[in-house]
């Protein structure tokens, strides 16, 4: 255990497919810390040490199912433009995607980010596509993409690739582009 001053950036950021920069910065002990307070303190290890120099995309793939103040950090703090909630038809995952669009709208006029909409990670359960409709419908979005579901992400994630560098032909490689180009083109409106 250390803390965030005992590390230089080789330590954390790594460099995979297409030169896509990753980290993961982890989270506290569960029942200790605030991982809210942890998202923020990642953000700006990073801003210092120079990790958002040119690039053309930041992703945060942020727990979403417990809505917290420390959650909110970034879009208080204008480090999002636009947050995409990515959700299944599941009850449970609608429930979380109804709460976090809450948690955005609160803050969207002050830290000038917005809801660029859902993203439906396909779970094959009934009327999934009717129900990611009706939410995005309910809560003044869009459904930007349904992403289906097939077995080919987790032959990739056992050879630890993407989609894309695993199959590229494949069916499932082509909605990824998809996604990526309706999230590029939707940007900004």
């Amino acid at each position: 255990a250390g803390s965030v001053e005992d590390l230089e950036i080789e330590d954390v950021l790594k460099v995979g497919y297409k030169d896509i920069r990753c980290v993961e910065s982890g989270g506290p002990e569960p029942g200790v810390g605030c991982a809210g307070r942890g998202v923020i303190t990642s953000i700006n290890f990073l801003e210092e040490n120079g990790a958002y120099e040119d690039i053309d995309y930041v992703s945060y793939d942020v727990l979403g199912d417990v809505v917290c103040g420390g959650f909110a950090m970034p879009i208080r703090e204008n480090k999002a433009q636009e947050i995409y909630i990515v959700m299944s038809g599941e009850m449970m995952a609608m429930y979380a995607a109804n709460n976090i669009s809450k948690g955005i709208l609160k803050y969207a006029n002050s830290g000038g980010v917005r809801l660029g909409g859902l993203i439906c990670n396909e779970r094959q359960t009934d009327k999934e596509l009717e129900l990611a409709e009706a939410l995005a419908k309910k809560l003044g979005t869009q459904l930007i993409y349904f992403v289906p579901r097939d077995n080919i992400v987790q032959h990739a994630e056992l050879r630890r690739m993407t989609v894309l560098e695993y199959a590229p032909d494949s069916k499932q490689a082509e909605h990824y582009r998809n996604l990526a180009s309706k999230v590029h083109n939707n940007g900004g409106k």
